[in-house]
């Protein structure tokens, strides 16, 4: 834009020299060297313009390409935020699944505990009122009162 300023400035000054010198003897060659002047100079003026669309036509494509790139990290974006969320849904389940697998297991191993503890504490029972008894016949009989003895049990 400033060069198109800047040439129709150079043009409009070339114009108003012969003007102003009219009387000072610009010749017939003179005039000619202008007007080839003034036509390069249309011919610069036009290329610029052409470069300018060139210019302006790559800042669309550049815009274009930006916009396709925003487009694809927009989608990328969205592509992670569901694989993390994937994840997070599967780290959930996980932990659930082995929190639940410790209480049943632990659940399961007490009882068992319990019913082996009931189970000891019957045979204990049981064993005591068989030595119990075994004492009572011991005075009657000094061959069992002699074995009692044998093992403390008496």
């Amino acid at each position: 834009m400033k060069l198109r300023i800047m040439a129709m400035i150079l043009v409009w000054m070339m114009l108003l020299v012969p003007v102003c010198y009219a009387e000072s003897g610009f010749t017939q060659e003179d005039r000619d060297r202008l007007i080839r002047l003034e036509a390069t100079l249309q011919t610069f003026m036009q290329q610029v313009d052409k470069r300018f669309e060139q210019v302006d036509k790559r800042f669309e494509q550049m815009d274009k390409r930006i916009d396709d790139l925003r487009e694809d990290m927009n989608k990328r974006f969205e592509q992670m935020i569901t694989f993390l969320w994937i994840l997070a849904g599967i780290f959930t389940a996980l932990v659930a699944a082995v929190i639940g697998f410790a209480y049943w297991d632990r659940r399961t191993i007490i009882r068992k505990a319990k019913e082996e503890a009931m189970e000891e504490m019957k045979k204990e029972g049981l064993l005591k009122n068989i030595i119990q008894v075994l004492k009572d016949i011991a005075p009657d009989n000094p061959k069992l009162a002699e074995s009692l003895r044998k093992y403390n049990l008496l």
